[in-house]
């Protein structure tokens, strides 16, 4: 029996999802499906995956419901197949072979479901030469150019935490590949294998910087183009009291606008003379220092001068912007980013926070019609509190 739908639910309302617990970009992108509304069930193993935080903080299980199940056990590779036989799509992060290896590969939940779309999150990929080699996203990224291209010319390349391979070439892509699958298998009844592999998604986002090179371009050196701070008028400047501004004035009608408000005294190179910039970018950068951000952030207020405040992790969610649109939202006593993109006709919401290992065992049992589950006539008690976020989208 399909549930009637309610404001918060998600466009991926009644998509089953079953979640082989990781850590980083498999989570992550589990809990993207479980914000657009998807029914996701995390399989928790005893112990829970090692490298984690507390349960109860842990964001990118929110919308999620889990079940702890012993794969090592002689009854755990049956009971993660009841759960695909019953699902559209699965997760796993393991290292190529390992699901066949437990007995949960492709091939046996495709005999229990041919329409499941089996998706895997690797940083390497399912072949070639490193795909059972250990990895992290710095390296994922180091390998396909990406990581060389960040950073000052006369510095190390800048680490961008692990968002740029882990979520944005891994998690993304991998969410792509899903629902495209998806897409597919309620088209032709078929389902497949999606192979995301961190390496192929950090490559393919530099698509427009390799169309840029191969045109003359862009300068395979980081720190000597318009997008990797190399440009005067691309980039960020310290201000009086030790924090930055963020400069984005690329047309040069915004840049006329960001040097008039700028007030840089004197005369400066123009700015299509690139064997200035250095000049150009010292100038810019001591009329910057002259005042504080706050100082900056109220100047450039209104303006198409493309300037904007670095703020911290802790800020963001305070800018009267982000607070007008609810970017952030609060649930459980943690700030966190609510869920993106927006929909006008199935608005999604934070609607749960972090499962808790183990805690919805029977309710998932109940709602999958899993072997042993209770009957209807007695509920089970789920423990975990299931409270609306603040601002739902």
């Amino acid at each position: 029996m399909t549930k009637a739908k309610t404001p918060g639910d998600g466009p991926l309302s009644g998509v089953r999802v079953v979640e082989l617990s990781g850590i980083g970009p498999g989570p992550f992108a589990a809990m993207l499906l479980a914000d657009l509304g998807a029914d996701v069930v995390r399989v928790d193993r005893p112990g829970g995956p090692g490298l984690t935080i507390d349960p109860a903080l842990d964001v990118t299980n929110r919308n999620k419901r889990s079940v702890i199940v012993d794969l090592k056990a002689p009854d755990g590779p049956a009971r993660v197949l009841d759960l695909a036989e019953r699902a559209d799509v699965l997760i796993e992060g393991y290292r190529p072979g390992v699901a066949e290896r437990l007995g949960i590969g492709p091939e046996p939940c495709h005999a229990r479901n041919p329409r499941l779309v089996y998706g895997r999150m690797t940083g390497w990929g399912q072949d070639g030469p490193l795909a059972q080699r250990a990895g992290h996203d710095v390296g994922y990224i180091a390998l396909t150019g990406t990581l060389g291209m960040i950073g000052a010319p006369d510095g190390p390349p800048a680490v961008p935490a692990n968002l740029l391979g882990d979520y944005a070439g891994g998690s993304l892509y991998l969410v792509v590949g899903v629902l495209a699958a998806l897409h597919h298998a309620r088209a032709t009844g078929t389902g497949q294998v999606v192979d995301a592999a961190i390496v192929d998604g950090a490559a393919h986002l530099s698509a427009m910087i390799h169309g840029m090179l191969a045109a003359g371009a862009w300068q395979d050196r980081r720190g000597s183009n318009l997008f990797d701070g190399g440009a005067p008028f691309y980039g960020t400047y310290e201000t009086a009291d030790g924090q930055y501004m963020a400069v984005g004035a690329l047309e040069p009608r915004f840049y006329a606008e960001f040097m008039a408000r700028l007030g840089v005294p004197g005369e400066v190179p123009p700015r299509e003379d690139m064997a200035r910039w250095g000049e150009l970018r010292e100038a810019i950068a001591a009329r910057f220092k002259a005042r504080t951000r706050d100082e900056w952030t109220a100047l450039f207020t209104d303006s198409d001068a493309c300037v904007a405040p670095v703020l911290s992790l802790r800020e963001a969610p305070h800018h009267p912007h982000l607070a007008a649109r609810g970017t952030f939202t609060d649930q459980g006593g943690i700030t966190q980013p609510a869920p993106a993109p927006r929909f006008s006709a199935t608005p999604t919401a934070v609607r749960t926070g972090p499962a808790l290992p183990g805690a919805d065992a029977e309710s998932v049992a109940r709602d999958w019609d899993l072997p042993g589950a209770p009957q209807p006539d007695s509920p089970a008690k789920n423990p975990q509190q299931h409270s609306p976020a603040k601002n739902p989208q």
